[in-house]
């Protein structure tokens, strides 16, 4: 079990980072009364991208943090008077730039007539959501999902792409309401690569009700694309050019038309780019010190194409059709170095290893949507889903391991391995959802089926004599079914002017099989069976304390399912001294999430959240048991006693291991090659 707890405070419901520059100042209107509740927004000078949003307080005061030393201009706005904008904010180091006080100019324009025209603020604080406002504004140009998750307030987006919103990992992507079955490279691919003018707005849900699926105990990000309803056709072509330390491209279109009776719209983009990532660390283990040295680089182009129909058929009836389809391609490569030296002198390296991987990836992915909807504009809406999509990756690495002496001059042995790990995933899905008014509120109520079928093929080489011989033991073919069947209904109301309530009840039942199937009889390992139903309740209560208060009390229960990535028992081989490999034992953990918020005209939040977390599925890493150098990186449940091989016995408790590992037999430094 695990508990946490965590804490809050925004502007705009942006969590608060680790201070880098910062930026602060107050805003006055002309008679030097602070202005509450303006909007602030920092552009970058050099090409005027948004790099973050904040609203003043209720003394007027605003603040910018983590920061990045550069140039910026900052524009701010208050209904009523006239933009304010200052060109020149220089922000140095992790100083404290202080703007002191920013006084609007005096709004004095008399007309004859005036057009009242309404637009949407940037970031919208809902009771059950916080929403991003993308269409309209500057971030709509010149930018991709990926980067416009990094600006959206409570979401942080780290270094290598691992998406959080309030601190908890998990999330669960969607797309138009619909779950995205994407993570790791594949999905920051894709929101690399989704233009910012294609989207909307983005919904944060961090804790959804009934009606979602109960997968991710970090709640949902959904990202609304663009559906023109205006009659007419229209089109637009866009493209982007950034250059970093390397070029990335992209070029796109998209186009709509629509008349009374259909609506036709699509959009396309064409990529290409090249990035890297670099990773050093140290680690000492079995009484050795390795440093290890990566750099990895990839070359990578693609498309993504979405086409759809709607048709209008008499007032209340609309059905429609959905395609979309993508393709990214890249070739990897990864200089892997570690040199080896015993503990108590590190600085006597006794050989290097060498790894340089090259590799080739293939990502298709092929999705279609059937949707009826039914609304009689009385409050009655029912909605039918039927989804299917075929997901094919292929990819292939040649991967040479050389250790050669502390001079790094003499070669004393190579093992060279080849890869091939094609992966197909067939998922689909049937929802119905229905809802109406009841007794003064909202009753809704729904269900869902959906199946997973996965074929994961992961073939091991070496390499001798110039040609590749299947090695049989590390071979394998690892097969995963997941059947989830749930059902929901959910109420909502206002009781008074005051108060307001939901609740709601989710049941999910879930039948999965992984079936590994080894290239050897005696590594041969039984099947994974799993099934079991999980109930799943969902509260809140919203107090409006006055017309620009709002308490909201949220109560939600949600799993996290282990999948084929990390079920697999095989061995996935980064380099010769390091790999990764799943725990066909994980049950899913199931997560209790209860948070308190205070929000302040709508735009000022506070929250506070509190989780319960049991059978936690963590990322392990550990020795190997057989090469004291090498480490392996797995999955498990901290204070549960998993099966992990062993190699003296074949499966043993987890307090049992360290025991195991003083059995493991091993040599001394200084054998050819490093050999142990």
């Amino acid at each position: 079990m695990k508990s946490c707890l965590t804490l809050v405070l925004s502007l705009f419901g942006f969590t608060l980072l680790a201070q880098e520059g910062q930026i602060h100042g107050s805003l006055q209107n002309a008679a030097s009364e602070p202005l509450i509740f303006a909007n602030v927004a920092l552009y970058r000078s050099s090409d005027s991208t948004l790099v973050k949003a904040e609203a003043s307080d209720e003394t007027g005061k605003f603040r910018f943090v983590q920061i990045p030393a550069g140039n910026y201009w900052l524009q701010a706005s208050y209904i009523g008077l006239p933009e304010y904008q200052q060109n020149e904010v220089l922000v140095t180091g992790d100083k404290d730039l202080d703007l002191g006080i920013l006084r609007f100019a005096e709004s004095v324009i008399e007309l004859e007539t005036a057009l009242v025209k309404a637009d949407r603020a940037l970031v919208e604080i809902k009771p059950d959501r916080t929403v991003f406002n993308v269409s309209g504004t500057i971030n709509s140009a010149g930018s991709d999902a990926l980067s416009l998750l990094r600006k959206a307030p409570g979401v942080l987006v780290d270094n290598n792409d691992n998406i959080s919103v309030l601190g908890r990992s998990g999330v669960q992507i969607y797309v138009d309401g619909k779950l995205l079955p994407l993570n790791g490279d594949a999905l920051s691919a894709y929101l690399n690569n989704l233009q910012a003018d294609q989207i909307d707005r983005i919904d944060i849900i961090s804790n959804p009700g009934a009606k979602y699926d109960a997968e991710g105990n970090a709640g949902i990000i959904d990202i609304h694309l663009k559906k023109d309803k205006n009659h007419g056709a229209n089109g637009s072509i866009n493209g982007n050019i950034s250059q970093g330390r390397y070029l990335r491209e992209n070029l796109g279109a998209n186009g709509n038309f629509r008349n009374g009776l259909m609506n036709i719209f699509g959009n396309g983009s064409l990529y290409k780019g090249q990035g890297f990532n670099n990773i050093d660390f140290t680690s000492t283990q079995n009484g050795l010190s390795l440093d290890e040295i990566n750099r990895f680089g990839n070359k990578f182009e693609g498309y993504e194409a979405r086409l759809g129909t709607d048709f209008f058929i008499g007032a209340h009836h609309t059905v429609g059709f959905l395609v979309s389809q993508g393709q990214h391609l890249a070739d990897r490569s990864t200089f892997n170095r570690v040199s080896i030296a015993s503990q108590q002198q590190p600085t006597q390296i006794d050989s290097v290893l060498l790894a340089s991987t090259t590799g080739e990836d293939d990502r298709f992915r092929n999705t279609f949507n059937l949707n009826y909807r039914y609304d009689n504009r009385k409050g009655r809406i029912l909605n039918v889903d039927a989804d299917y999509g075929l997901f094919r990756n292929e990819s292939k690495r040649n991967q040479p391991n050389r250790y050669y002496d502390a001079s790094e001059q003499t070669l004393l042995t190579e093992i060279i391995n080849e890869f091939d790990t094609p992966t197909d995933i067939n998922i689909s899905t049937l929802k119905i959802d229905y809802e109406q008014d009841l007794w003064g509120g909202k009753w809704a109520l729904g269900a869902k089926g959906s199946r997973v079928a996965s074929d994961n093929t992961f073939l091991v080489y070496e390499v001798e004599d110039g040609l590749p011989v299947l090695n049989d033991r590390t071979s394998n073919t690892f097969d995963y079914d997941e059947d989830v069947y749930a059902g929901y209904s959910n109420y909502s109301r206002a009781i008074n002017d005051t108060w307001s309530f939901s609740a709601g009840l989710r049941v999910e039942h879930t039948d999965a099989t992984g079936d590994l199937k080894a290239f050897l009889p005696e590594l041969q390992e039984p099947a994974v069976e799993l099934n079991y139903t999980n109930w799943f309740p969902s509260a809140g209560l919203t107090w409006q304390l006055s017309q620009k208060q709002t308490l909201a009390l949220n109560y939600g229960r949600r799993i996290n399912r282990p999948d084929y990535n990390v079920l697999n028992p095989f061995n996935n081989q980064l380099s010769q001294l390091s790999y990764e490999k799943g725990n066909p034992f994980l049950r899913p953990e199931i997560v209790n999430n209860l948070e308190l918020g205070y929000t302040l005209n709508y735009r000022y939040n506070f929250k506070v959240a509190y989780s319960k977390t049991s059978d936690q599925i963590t990322r392990l890493i550990g020795p190997d048991e057989d090469d004291p150098r090498a480490s392996f990186i797995s999955w498990g449940e901290p204070g549960r006693a998993d099966h992990l091989e062993c190699k003296h016995q074949r499966t043993v408790q987890c307090d049992q291991v360290v025991e195991c590992l003083r059995q493991s037999e091993c040599f001394a430094p200084g054998q050819p090659g490093g050999l142990w």
